[in-house]
């Protein structure tokens, strides 16, 4: 009897999932899972693309911000430092730290004058280890009244400029572009341009209810709330941000690179363990090497030549310092690291 109420049970229960409207059941790829949400987290899309930005040329406009500030003030690095900050808060790209950049601009003898070149940037960024390089320039830095005059004087200076004082009352105006460059064929994979206008009026660029107090050391903090207060300030402000949309938006036009590093122990020191690659080869700081040692080599018993190399690995080490033609690395695992000893990784 009750095998009879089981077989009426189940036959019921066949018969209600077949009629209209019956709630379809989810399928799943293995006992037990569920289904994924619709909106759940896209898949993994890799790393950040790698960039470093140069200090913008500002040779176009050198005498007049010499005129402004009193002085010589690099203006394009103020450009670069206030982009890197724009850039590193949006998050799309990672961006080399100045101190790592100035190494390597020093170690190169890179000159004020190769700022905007696309080849010179192609060759520094190699060495970065970067995906690509922004090179830019300033192309107007001052006002909208060309018959507005700005005093020269110096040290510092608060609410209307310094030294001279303008004729009339003028908007200040910001203009700049930027590339940027693929390093392996130095190709420019993008462009793009901010222009900055000051919504006020004054009778000098460093007015306009600002209080900032000077600079130091022939360099200026474009980020600064006081130097934003100031016209010239508000219209940086306003150029550079259009700039960075136009970076950021150009993002699908850098490729991650991939690059495959294989060399050899040449030395172990004290812990130190010294490759014979370096950046040339791709290589660089943080990078992060499997160590394996040739256990026997297997020849083709035609021609004799290698056909094959059995190894067993030793250990990982990452990398601490680098220059064109050898690395530095510190053991991450393993032990026993000799001379000889196979190193290879992929970087990104």
């Amino acid at each position: 009897m009750k095998k009879q109420l089981w077989s009426l049970s189940i036959l019921a229960m066949l018969l209600a999932a077949m009629l209209p409207g019956a709630p379809a059941q989810a399928q799943t790829g293995a006992p037990g899972a569920s289904a994924a949400p619709a909106n759940g987290p896209a898949p993994s899309q890799g790393r950040k693309k790698r960039i470093a930005i140069f200090d913008f040329d500002y040779a176009t406009v050198q005498t007049g911000t010499a005129a402004l500030f009193g002085t010589n003030v690099d203006v394009g690095k103020g450009i670069s430092d206030l982009l890197v900050k724009y850039l590193v808060k949006d998050g799309t790209y990672s961006v080399i730290e100045r101190k790592a950049l100035d190494k390597i601009l020093a170690e190169q003898n890179f000159s004020n004058s190769d700022r905007a070149n696309p080849t010179s940037a192609a060759k520094l960024g190699k060495l970065l280890g970067v995906d690509a390089i922004i090179v830019g320039s300033i192309t107007q830095f001052g006002n909208d009244n060309k018959n507005t005059k700005v005093g020269g004087g110096g040290g510092g200076f608060g609410g209307f400029g310094i030294g001279g004082i303008s004729r009339s009352k003028s908007k200040a105006v910001v203009s700049l572009d930027a590339r940027i460059v693929d390093i392996d064929t130095a190709e420019i994979l993008g462009v793009a341009e901010g222009h900055g206008e000051s919504s006020r009026s004054s009778t000098g660029l460093l007015g306009g209810g600002g209080n900032w107090h000077g600079w130091g050391g022939g360099a200026v903090d474009f980020g600064s709330s006081d130097f934003q207060q100031t016209i010239i300030g508000e219209a940086v402000k306003t150029a550079v941000e259009q700039m960075s949309k136009g970076l950021i938006d150009d993002n699908t036009k850098l490729q991650t690179r991939t690059i495959v590093v294989s060399g050899l122990v040449a030395a172990v020191d004290s812990g130190q363990i010294i490759l014979n690659v370096g950046a040339k080869a791709g290589l660089k700081v943080g990078d992060q090497l499997t160590v394996e040692r040739v256990t026997r080599e297997i020849k083709d018993p035609t021609t004799g030549a290698v056909i094959r190399r059995l190894a067993s690995p030793v250990g990982v080490i990452r990398v601490t310092d680098v220059d064109d033609i050898s690395a530095v690395a510190a053991p991450i695992s393993g032990a026993g690291f000799k001379v000889g000893d196979a190193v290879k990784t992929v970087t990104q």
